[in-house]
């Protein structure tokens, strides 16, 4: 007699493994070794009575600390498995439910899922590009989508036109049929979707030529996207109706399209507000004055205050990004002052700036009254014209 391996290696977990993870390694080998998935394979059929083992026992909060305590030695005196005699004497403790849904039956006697009724359509995801600023004040784009229609020869039905679909015989329009099974249960009635109609109800006798008796067929369309004030990247638009064709009268799918935004060299976008940096020169900043700022609707006149710090940061309301729901209101732009400080002064310069901090220049001091400093800033400021 062949030595039983240990069950928690027929699971392929690991000994202390919850509940949850023992059902759902015992449904995944369970559905690949199921006799009705390997017909005539008696190593499949030797696994899976193997597996059901194993699953019987340590599903078992009682029999899984026996075993764990005694291992396979708890149950050689006749506690539930009976030797030679097979396995299954000493009360199962499946679930029922789990088994005849993994394996698509509809249970003893119950309903399998029923096709013959309308069904929708699948959705189709597909993305487009966009600039930032089309981002910002929306757009409008013209795709081209690959996409399963509605058949025009014969209307979806299938059938060759003049002609008209069949009720099945196999299931007399139910989409179902009874099956007897043989399984480690025993003979099982099981009720699974029909084989011959695919759960339609329906068989056409003379099929489409166009649709070869789909009723669809594949076809290019082109769809204006409407894309509005203030969308972010990643955000999807959804075309309702717009997705492949439903069957047996369902409605389309949708087509969802998302964006993705093209970064700009200058802005950056964080919620609806945008930020940039602006370069002043160390005369702007120390006496201020008119500057143009680029923002999202042009350039913008702004007065600089006299002794502006690097790094200062001020807002210009209402130049933001527009809100998606309520385009008439905008978050802000954010603006850093960057001071650029020149690394490449002329002597002028330089003797310019030493005189109006009073340092010494070839041995004189240019300290000055403050009635002689009149002007100054003014020769600095044409100093750095030149």
């Amino acid at each position: 007699m062949a030595t039983k391996r240990d069950y928690y290696e027929v699971l392929g977990i690991a000994k202390g493994a919850s509940d949850a993870e023992i059902k759902k390694a015992y449904r995944k080998l369970a559905k690949k070794y199921h006799p009705d998935a390997n017909p005539g394979n008696k190593e499949a059929e030797e696994k899976f009575k193997e597996i059901g083992e194993a699953y019987e026992v340590l599903s078992d909060p009682q029999k899984k600390a026996q075993y764990d305590q005694f291992g396979h030695a708890a149950f050689e005196q006749g506690g539930g498995f009976g030797g030679g005699g097979g396995f299954y004497g000493g009360g199962m403790n499946f679930d029922m439910g789990d088994i005849f849904d993994m394996f698509g039956f509809g249970g003893f006697g119950g309903g399998g899922q029923r096709r013959n009724g309308p069904r929708r359509g699948a959705d189709i995801n597909v993305s487009i590009s966009i600039t930032f600023e089309e981002a910002v004040f929306g757009t409008k784009k013209e795709i081209q989508v690959s996409v399963t229609d509605k058949c025009d020869t014969c209307g979806g039905s299938g059938s060759k036109p003049g002609t008209h679909a069949e009720t099945c015989k196999r299931c007399n329009g139910t989409g179902q049929e009874r099956v007897v099974q043989q399984s480690m249960f025993g003979s099982v009635t099981s009720v699974r979707t029909c084989s011959a109609c695919g759960g339609t109800g329906k068989t056409i006798k003379d099929p489409c030529t166009s649709c070869n008796g789909t009723g669809k067929v594949k076809k290019t369309k082109k769809f204006e996207v409407n894309v509005p004030k203030g969308i972010d990247n990643g955000q999807t638009i959804r075309l309702a109706g717009k997705g492949n064709a439903g069957e047996l009268g369902g409605e389309n799918g949708d087509l969802l399209v998302t964006v993705y935004v093209q970064p700009h060299r200058i802005f950056k976008r964080q919620g609806n507000n945008v930020y940039s940096n602006v370069e002043i020169n160390f005369v702007q900043a120390a006496l201020g004055g008119e500057i143009k700022i680029p923002t999202l609707d042009g350039e913008e006149t702004y007065t600089v205050k006299a002794g502006t710090q690097p790094e200062t940061v001020v807002s210009l309301k209402g130049k933001g990004v527009p809100y998606i729901r309520n385009n008439k209101v905008r978050g802000d732009h954010i603006v850093t002052f960057k001071v650029k400080i020149p690394t490449d002064m002329s002597e002028r310069q330089k003797d310019l700036l030493r005189q109006f901090y009073g340092t010494p220049v070839d041995g004189m001091n240019f300290e000055k009254k403050d009635d002689e400093k009149k002007g100054f800033w003014d020769k600095v400021k044409d100093s750095f014209k030149d």
